[in-house]
């Protein structure tokens, strides 16, 4: 189990890039842990193309190196983890963290800022929310426009965000534009912040999630893909192949070297 008080967090290096070895709920645990002392914290909920694009491209590879946690998210990470020693490695994944930080917040009265995505969104999230977790304190909840915020829009919502009572932010506006706005506002936004992306519509039942088996199997990807051929066809056909043949170089190399 995790010790909240250390100072460092056990790591693997994936592509490159330190992935949290830790399970499911002491992440959760550390992540409440940051949000009751009102720490500005930078979490990205890392799958594939996540790692592949921050390997090709070098200023997101900084935007990634910054996160104070990056999870597991997708089997072929966890997959990695445990080829390299983490043997009881979980997934964490956006849509299992949403339901469950929920819970947990409402249990600890750790209250809850929603951004991005749009209104009908949001609107069937707070619905959902308020049957599911009666008691969960949700401080606000902001849509944002397509196009980019002018600096005193940005200035606005970054204090709306802070006087809200927020202690965790939660950011849906996809991979890498999420994770490049938390980067940004590191240090401003007094919260911690976590970018869960396609787990609004999820959650808000725009979309339907993979039945269980192909979540375990690691076939999630392409029940997405099934639902959104033509957003994903591209993202997929170039980052699955791509990380494949980038984390069997990895592994091979880790073999021929112990």
């Amino acid at each position: 189990m995790l010790d909240l008080h250390q100072k460092s967090i056990p790591v693997k290096s994936v592509l490159g890039f330190s992935v949290a070895a830790i399970p499911f709920n002491d992440q959760l645990k550390l992540i409440l842990n940051w949000a009751t002392k009102g720490s500005s914290k930078m979490i990205c909920i890392a799958n594939t193309h996540m790692l592949v694009e921050a390997h090709r491209n070098e200023k997101f590879a900084t935007v990634l190196k910054q996160a104070d946690l990056v999870t597991p998210d997708g089997m072929p990470l966890v997959w990695m983890l445990r080829f390299m020693g983490v043997t009881r490695q979980e997934r964490v994944a956006g849509p299992d963290v949403l339901p469950a930080l929920c819970h947990n917040a409402s249990e600890t009265g750790v209250s809850l800022f929603f951004m991005g995505s749009h209104n009908e969104v949001l609107s069937r999230i707070q619905a959902r929310l308020k049957r599911e977790f009666p008691r969960l304190k949700i401080a606000g909840m902001q849509p944002l426009p397509f196009r980019p915020l002018t600096e005193a829009e940005d200035d606005e919502l970054v204090n709306r965000i802070n006087d809200s009572g927020a202690k965790i932010l939660l950011v849906s506006l996809g991979c890498p534009k999420q994770e490049i706005w938390m980067a940004t506002h590191k240090e401003r936004v007094k919260l911690v912040m976590i970018g869960l992306g396609a787990a609004f519509p999820l959650y808000a039942g725009l979309n339907r999630r993979a039945p269980f088996w192909m979540q375990r199997v690691g076939l999630e990807w392409f029940y997405r893909l099934i639902q959104e051929p033509r957003r994903l066809w591209g993202r997929y056909s170039t980052t699955i192949p791509a990380f494949i043949w980038l984390a069997l170089k990895q592994l091979l190399w880790t073999a021929r070297s112990t």
